[in-house]
């Protein structure tokens, strides 16, 4: 079997989708060497008009398209292929973007969910808006979970940990994790730690640009900017896990996810969370977390508040985000499953 993945964001992403493509591919690597793949890194034209024939004429059996689309020429080219949708956050959170961005979002990722002989979801939330928003029919989605970076499947020694954390925060701290827009809801958290009796220190790993002024702005006016530590620049994954490892508490309330990767990352650190309860956070964080909703600043606070003064129940919490983890994001099974999608496609 040989299988052909557009690999622009496995070459130049460092965030979630380049995660993700880069997850995928070596787990397919590494627990079935038989496959064959072929990595295409392509110019625009090339990965939107001309990749379906260039993947045939290479002897490929399937496409996978890992990051929203497929190419135009793939139906034509009489390839089989297979789409990952992450999310449609451009339907669910219009706000975020730009009308000519919604425009071609849905002509490129919206045709490609219609067209493409499978289509793999992150999440089941996300199944129920690709079935909603383009129509497709549930006999041709999967819902196969994003796999997680194998190293955040191992432990690390709270030492080493707190030694590669010290070099950015000498203090103990809450964190969050992800792009700093306003679906991923950063406003909202800085509202809640401004309750907060005592506070730790509040980390941010993430970037961003107006909505990130917007936030900046808000630190300034409630003299939070000792308070605040905002790192941009950590794309590595043992600098993220020793996070993880050494945060009171994860605070991850966004408005829409795909799958929300950092709660899965953090819950295999143990470190406890609280979530939103909806999209697809629950399924994400389980029974392993404290599920708010987004807009709730006073439930929110509390919630902080309470875990910071209660060790008992933060590692209760920590135990059973871990416990749903492991169960339900087991990268073997995960890779399994998409090799057993490959040879049903055939």
């Amino acid at each position: 079997m040989r299988i052909g993945y557009d690999a622009k964001r496995y070459y130049h992403n460092n965030t979630g989708l380049g995660n993700y493509s880069r997850t995928l591919v070596n787990a397919i690597h590494s627990l079935h060497p038989e496959i064959e793949t072929r990595l295409y890194d392509e110019k625009a034209l090339t990965r939107t008009f001309r990749l379906g024939r260039k993947a045939k004429a290479d002897g490929c059996d399937i496409y996978h398209g890992l990051s929203n689309e497929v190419p135009l020429d793939v139906v034509k080219a009489g390839i089989k292929s297979i789409v990952t949708i992450h999310d449609v956050a451009w339907r669910t959170f219009p706000a975020m973007y730009k009308p000519i961005d919604i425009f071609l979002y849905d002509k490129k990722y919206g045709w490609s969910a219609k067209h493409a002989t499978h289509v793999i979801c992150i999440s089941e939330s996300t199944k129920q808006d690709v079935m909603r928003f383009y129509g497709v029919p549930e006999e041709r989605i999967s819902v196969i979970y994003q796999p997680v970076q194998q190293l955040f499947y191992t432990p690390m020694e709270r030492q080493k940990a707190e030694a590669i954390v010290k070099e950015y925060v000498d203090d103990e701290f809450i964190l969050t994790v992800g792009s700093i827009n306003a679906r991923k809801n950063l406003l909202g958290m800085l509202k809640a730690y401004a309750k907060l009796e005592k506070r730790p220190k509040f980390v941010v790993i993430g970037n961003g640009h107006e909505y990130r002024k917007l936030c900046e702005k808000f630190i300034q006016e409630k003299n939070l900017k000792n308070d605040v530590i905002i790192i941009d620049n950590i794309h590595e994954g043992y600098v993220l896990q020793a996070f993880y490892t050494c945060a009171k508490i994860l605070m991850y309330p966004s408005y829409y996810e795909g799958f929300g990767l950092p709660v899965v990352e953090a819950a295999l650190q143990r470190c406890p969370i609280i979530t939103s309860n909806v999209s697809s956070l629950p399924e994400a964080a389980g029974n392993g977390a404290i599920q708010v909703a987004p807009n709730d600043i006073k439930t929110i606070a509390s919630s902080l508040n309470r875990l910071l003064t209660d060790t008992q129940e933060c590692t209760y919490l920590g135990q059973k985000a871990y416990e749903h983890a492991t169960e339900h994001f087991n990268p073997e099974e995960l890779t399994n499953d998409i090799y057993k999608l490959y040879n049903s496609i055939l």
